[in-house]
């Protein structure tokens, strides 16, 4: 069953950000464009590389009103002495959401139940809290921000240019399609 146009459930959760403990909820997502990025947990291998690879991204999102927040289901705590730990995770200025209880994987459909831990999935979000885009990959290979913002770009566009879309690879100020008739078996 498909995710696309599920609008995400009402929560409230811990998270570690800007160095202090600050409560997100549904409502602070609610009137911007959000990536919700699970990750299996915190204190593992794959994952520092993908949270790093999204700092690095991270104002080229937030140029685009998009916020970023990770999800593992760690605790906040947990969050914090990661944080305090590794030089790769100090890096990072968005909010680390805890998820201790499952109640967000199980959401986004991403909880192992036998681990007790998040698969790895990306879901961008809309500014009316409903899911647009998302992919769900096995836990040993990483994800790329690069191919993540483009995707927001590409459904930003969307929904400002209803009669238009995206083709593979489109970035923005790139040529877009109009599907009409025409266009049915010539390109």
């Amino acid at each position: 069953m498909s995710l696309i146009n599920k609008e995400i459930v009402d929560f409230k959760v811990q998270a570690f950000v800007d160095g202090e403990f600050r409560e997100i909820t549904k409502a602070d997502v609610l009137g911007k464009w959000s990536v919700f990025f699970f990750y299996p947990a915190d204190f593992t291998f794959v994952c520092p590389t993908e949270l790093e690879d999204l700092a690095d991204k991270y104002a080229d999102f937030k140029n685009i009103d998009c916020e970023i927040y990770s999800v593992s289901c760690d605790t906040h705590f947990v969050h914090k002495a990661w944080h305090d730990a590794s030089d790769t995770i100090k890096k990072i200025k968005y909010p680390m959401l805890a998820d201790p209880t499952g109640l967000l994987a199980r959401a986004f459909d991403v909880m192992i139940e036998d681990d007790g831990i998040a698969e790895r999935g990306s879901f961008i979000v809309n500014p009316e809290g409903k899911i647009v885009a998302y992919e769900v990959i096995m836990g040993s290979v990483g994800r790329n921000a690069d191919e993540l913002l483009r995707r927001v770009e590409a459904a930003q566009f969307v929904a400002k240019h209803g009669g238009e879309v995206c083709p593979a690879r489109w970035k923005p100020g790139a040529k877009t399609l109009k599907p009409s008739i025409e266009l049915v078996g010539n390109i």
